[in-house]
């Protein structure tokens, strides 16, 4: 394999490899957001179904503040579960509630649980505050009002989620594979046209033994051609030489064993 097969070699491997990981980074995406959204869907249904009694064991939520920051950025997505009892929120959890205060009054807020109060009814509600907050919130979240505790983070996937909704985005997420795949199947069809060409040209390629036979076969046909003449022009030499010359007997004689040796 001299050096230009061997670059050529390398680069369609090293082009392979890459599409491989963007074939399988682009399917990993769209499992994720497929998954969300499905999710999103059946939340949606039955929420709407059940009524605002309905609390899921997991719920997904995209922060949209900074109030969590550095612990949780804006465009991050959480993934809560459902608590039983008050009792099963620690201090220091970080937790998603239904606001109750007037200035956001039913917003979803995610942040840190700093303390507890017990009300005048004897049960307990919970201090937040977010992290990038200096003050606590004004409203103790009562168990009622409580989503969930955060159980997991997945960095920037809100971005995904917001540049999906828009009409670019919707339209970009089925153009990029569409072009991908657009893309690969006419490499193949390039690929596939090469081979054949590259075929033909094999088969269209005259075989060196046959050549060569060929070749043999003509300069036999030449030699035979000479060996006629000679003893045909021999003859002739005979008839118009005086009768009984030896010598030219002789010279014929040989001749003609010269030649049934050849053959």
């Amino acid at each position: 394999m001299d050096n230009t097969e061997e670059t050529r070699y390398n680069f369609k491997g090293l082009f392979k490899y890459i599409s491989t990981v963007i074939s399988w980074t682009i399917f990993t995406l769209l499992l994720v957001i497929g998954v969300l959204l499905i999710y999103y869907f059946i939340s949606v249904r039955l929420y709407a179904t059940h009524g605002e009694k309905f609390e899921p064991k997991f719920s997904v939520y995209t922060v949209v503040s900074e109030s969590m920051e550095p612990t949780i950025d804006k465009y991050d997505v959480i993934v809560n579960t459902k608590i039983d009892s008050i009792d099963d929120v620690k201090v220091n959890d970080v937790v998603t509630y239904i606001s109750t205060w007037q200035v956001n009054y039913g917003m979803t807020v995610t942040h840190r649980v700093i303390g507890t109060k017990t009300l005048d009814d004897g049960s307990k509600c919970l201090v937040t505050r977010g992290d990038n907050n200096t003050s606590e919130d004004p409203i103790c979240v009562k168990k009622s009002n409580v989503i969930g505790i955060v159980r997991a983070v997945i960095p920037s996937l809100g971005r995904i989620q917001f540049f999906l909704s828009s009409s670019f985005g919707w339209l970009l997420i089925v153009l990029i594979p569409a072009l991908y795949i657009i893309f690969k199947d006419i490499l193949k069809i390039f690929h596939l046209s090469k081979d054949i060409k590259e075929e033909d040209k094999e088969k269209n390629k005259p075989d060196k033994g046959k050549v060569e036979d060929k070749i043999k076969d003509i300069e036999k046909e030449k030699a035979e051609e000479m060996k006629e003449e000679i003893e045909n022009r021999a003859q002739e030499i005979l008839k118009e030489s005086k009768p009984g010359n030896k010598y030219l007997q002789e010279a014929y004689e040989e001749l003609k064993k010269v030649k049934n040796r050849s053959e």
